[in-house]
């Protein structure tokens, strides 16, 4: 009896051991079809972004970045978490954090939108060589990452072209987020334009210090249109929808008075809508879109521009002048614009970038 069950024992045994072999094998061979169906290794491509605090949904660049995104995962049979995603920014601590994550779930490029996050995507990029980069409105070393630029001053130099002709004080306002090297070149730009038509006119330029502060893009808003100042530009992100939100309240209060907003990155003439009038004038047009899904199509297609920098202006169509307002932009105005444009792409006018260069600009008219 001992004997049998002794033999039982080691048939029992036997099987047991078989089984576990059978699983673990299960097991390897399951991880071993994961790392093959992910990444790059049977075609497959994933990529990502980072807002910045502006938020996903700020109706400015952000907001453009995410379309291109989903535009990419249009053409390619993607969906929103199975191909292209984005990660939320609610404050600069969580850049870092966000990209790491990104990285974690083997994305296989990761945007970083808006020159805020130039840093994180560095330093992650340098801890990550064989997963690529790409940061929007600023330059960052390392060959996995694309760097990409536009060329903001020259679209605001139309942007300023058009308030000048619009204007019926001779005062406009610029409203810039935060005061730096980047919106400086929006500044330079709408200034130069606007002195380019008058030299007289009055331009005040002021910034929020902030890309998500819609109370204090209105109360800047406030304090220009009391002023007299018929046109603003804003170059502030979630901030100019303050701005937006100031005109359409004096102007459902004063119907006969002009209250107009010029805005940023992408047509902004849906937020100027209020009844049977719209107060948006143009929107300086940064396709931040179209950059977005070019350089996520060129890494697909295995021609990433790593340590490269690439910029978009007037001359290939990513930089323009919405003209969905028909009624405010009259022949006059766009007959303007379409002349200085010209003489931006022909070479005869070299757009100012920077508060340096803007004097020496406004100095020679």
């Amino acid at each position: 009896m001992f004997s049998l069950l002794l033999a039982i024992g080691l048939i029992l045994g036997a099987c047991g051991s078989s089984e576990e072999g059978g699983e673990a094998g299960g097991d390897t061979n399951e991880k071993e079809e994961k790392e093959q169906t992910s990444g790059e290794g049977n075609g497959d491509f994933s990529v990502a972004m980072v807002t910045d605090v502006g938020g996903v949904d700020d109706k400015s660049f952000n907001q453009s970045a995410w379309e291109g995104l989903q535009a990419f995962g249009e053409e390619h049979g993607l969906s929103k978490g199975e191909g292209f995603d984005y990660a939320q920014s609610e404050s600069d601590a969580d850049y870092t954090t966000n990209i790491n994550r990104l990285v974690r779930q083997d994305y296989n490029l990761i945007f970083g939108i808006g020159y805020l996050l130039q840093p994180a995507i560095e330093e992650v990029a340098a801890q990550y060589p064989d997963t690529k980069f790409s940061v929007v409105d600023s330059v960052a070393k390392g060959d996995n990452v694309a760097s990409v630029t536009f060329k903001e001053h020259q679209g605001s130099f139309l942007a300023g072209v058009a308030a000048a002709k619009k204007t019926k004080t001779n005062k406009i306002g610029f409203v810039g987020g935060v005061d730096g090297d980047l919106i400086n070149k929006f500044e330079a730009g709408y200034v130069a334009g606007a002195k380019s038509v008058n030299p007289d006119i009055d331009v005040d330029v002021q910034y929020a210090e902030s890309f998500a502060a819609a109370d204090k893009g209105k109360l800047i808003a406030s304090n220009m249109y009391s002023k007299g100042i018929d046109v603003i530009y804003h170059a502030s992100g979630a901030t100019g929808n303050g701005v937006f939100a100031q005109a359409k309240d004096l102007k459902k209060n004063n119907p006969d008075e002009d209250y107009w907003v010029i805005g940023v990155d992408r047509d902004q003439y849906e937020e100027g809508a209020i009844e049977d009038t719209n107060v948006t004038l143009t929107s300086m047009v940064k396709r931040v879109d179209i950059a977005v899904q070019d350089v996520a199509n060129q890494a697909k297609q295995g021609e990433f521009p790593g340590g490269k920098v690439l910029e978009y202006g007037l001359d290939d169509d990513a930089i323009s002048i919405a003209r969905t307002n028909e009624e405010a932009l009259n022949e006059e105005i766009i007959a303007a614009v379409e002349d200085w444009k010209e003489k931006i792409v022909n070479g005869d006018v070299e757009v100012p970038s920077n508060r340096d260069d803007l004097k020496t600009y406004v100095d020679s008219l």
